[in-house]
């Protein structure tokens, strides 16, 4: 039988998409032939907020980009003040910060093993790992107080320390999580279910990937040993011990199986930054001088690298701030994905990269012959058609 292709709107709002996307899927039969995706559908005006707010406020502006990424949002931004104010936080304040990330990173990872075994269908797995999830919630709420925007930064150093009384529990819990992450090890690498929708699905070759500039574990699954923990260390991470974690394959089973080395490589990073916290200071006085000039900063979030930078014009107010997020990065490389697929592995397919639309969308396309602004597809602004 021979099949005429068709069109398939996926999205923009889909129960197979948590945020706002429209992906449209040629397809042949079940098979992919051909597909594109649109974003732009959620523009919360982070980035000119950010224009009418002191440097301390944008720190909780900074926080809300990404509930899950909010302490490496306000970590990249307070690195990147202070580099613009010539200034470094305190070796302990360095130390904090390694460990909240860490702890931010093991519950992005132990959340997106939950959603990924839920689009697969399986409920048992979504809601164990859920449930595991709370220890490293728990973790977190011990030393910041919160468990989604932790406000645990300043600039010039943290706002909460890790006191010798909660060590003690910390690493109780981390022996909890190493044992739930060794379970999940367990049924995502044996578990015959997850290897039929998993293996040799929305495959990434590590040409494609360098082509498409992807970052984070979606770019470590297809090969490429890209972290900007090593690449470029901040915080504490050039005096810990710990190792990249890659795959080869560029599937998605290559995807869970790189997140899951990074759940063990967290767990380590952060049991040593609990035995080696330095004596000392949490933060400098209160900067008030920001000099008139640019300052640049990165730091590997739990999707890949999460870039800011700021201009500064003397006051206490940024003229300008841009954010580049990791999902800027890996969404346009979706399309290539999906070609040759079936159209049930779309759901797996999308969430393996583990995009987050909402804070990607805050670029807007202006036609300043025509004074109009619109939003455009991914194949239309690569032509030039838009």
């Amino acid at each position: 039988m021979i099949f005429t292709s068709i069109i398939l709107p996926i999205g923009p709002y889909h129960p197979a998409l948590k945020e706002a996307a429209f992906f449209k899927v040629e397809v042949k039969g079940e098979r992919i032939v051909g597909a594109d995706l649109k974003v732009g559908y959620n523009h919360r005006g982070i980035e000119g907020l950010a224009t009418k707010k002191t440097y301390h406020q944008n720190i909780f502006l900074c926080e809300r980009v990404c509930g899950i990424c909010s302490h490496c949002h306000s970590t990249c931004y307070c690195q990147t003040v202070e580099d613009l104010a010539g200034i470094e936080a305190p070796a302990r304040a360095r130390y904090v910060r390694t460990i909240v990330a860490e702890l931010e990173r093991l519950h992005s990872h132990f959340l997106w093993f939950g959603v990924a075994m839920h689009v697969i269908g399986y409920d048992t797995a979504f809601m164990h790992m859920w449930k595991e999830r709370e220890n490293i919630m728990q973790a977190i709420e011990t030393i910041t107080g919160k468990r989604v925007n932790y406000a645990v930064n300043t600039i010039g150093g943290v706002r909460r320390d890790v006191t010798p009384e909660i060590i003690p529990y910390l690493q109780a819990q981390l022996v909890k999580i190493r044992s739930a992450a060794s379970k999940i090890g367990e049924f995502v690498t044996e578990d015959s279910v997850i290897k039929a929708r998993a293996k040799d699905v929305g495959v990434l070759d590590k040409t494609t990937a360098k082509k498409m500039c992807v970052v984070g574990p979606t770019a470590r699954a297809s090969g490429v040993e890209l972290d900007i923990r090593k690449d470029d260390p901040y915080a504490a991470y050039s005096e810990l011990d710990w190792n990249i974690v890659t795959r080869p394959e560029g599937d998605v089973l290559a995807r869970v199986i790189v997140r899951l080395g990074e759940i063990f490589q967290s767990i380590s990073i952060t049991e040593q930054a609990l035995r080696n916290l330095p004596e000392g200071e949490i933060a400098l006085e209160e900067v008030q001088e920001f000099p008139a000039r640019e300052a640049f900063d990165r730091v590997e979030a739990h999707r890949g690298e999460l870039v800011y930078y700021i201009r500064s014009n003397g006051t206490n107010i940024p003229e300008r701030v841009k954010i580049r997020t990791p999902s800027f990065m890996n969404n346009p490389a979706l399309p290539s994905m999906l070609v040759d697929e079936s159209i049930a592995d779309v759901p797996l397919i999308v969430a393996s990269i583990d995009p987050c639309y909402s804070c990607t969308d805050r670029v807007v396309v202006v036609d300043i012959g025509k004074n109009r602004s619109f939003t455009t597809t991914l194949d239309k602004l690569a032509r030039r058609r838009c």
